[in-house]
């Protein structure tokens, strides 16, 4: 048995926002519930709704810009920067900027649906 993985066919999670979300490895990639990391490209004028996820999450953009609203305030990550909200955290994430924005999305523990606890629209 190796002591690693080289994933080269990451899971694409079906989305019908236009997102591009790749999971490298997490639930739905190698089945491991400890961590998620994916690469994401989010188009202009993507957004979803608040969540208080049961998760820490860090974004490290590689490029563009994203917008981050939690505690009351509105963060601008551009590319380079990364920043860390933690698990309980109000959250809303979105891109409302004139041109894609591509990161990487690490989530402690791994990301899922039932995790994320999104608010309705």
């Amino acid at each position: 048995m190796k002591n690693y993985i080289i994933q080269t066919t990451p899971f694409v999670v079906p989305t019908t926002d236009g997102k591009l979300i790749e999971e490298h490895y997490g639930l739905a990639s190698i089945n491991a519930g400890d961590y998620s990391i994916a690469h994401m490209v989010a188009p202009p004028g993507w957004g979803e709704p608040f969540q208080n996820p049961e998760f820490d999450e860090i974004t490290l953009m590689i490029r563009g810009k994203k917008k981050i609203e939690t505690d009351g305030e509105e963060i601008i990550l551009g590319a380079g920067e990364s920043v860390l909200v933690k698990k309980g955290a109000r959250v809303r994430y979105s891109n409302p900027f004139g041109e894609e924005c591509e990161y990487i999305s690490f989530c402690i523990p791994a990301f899922s649906i039932e995790r994320v606890k999104r608010e309705a629209d």
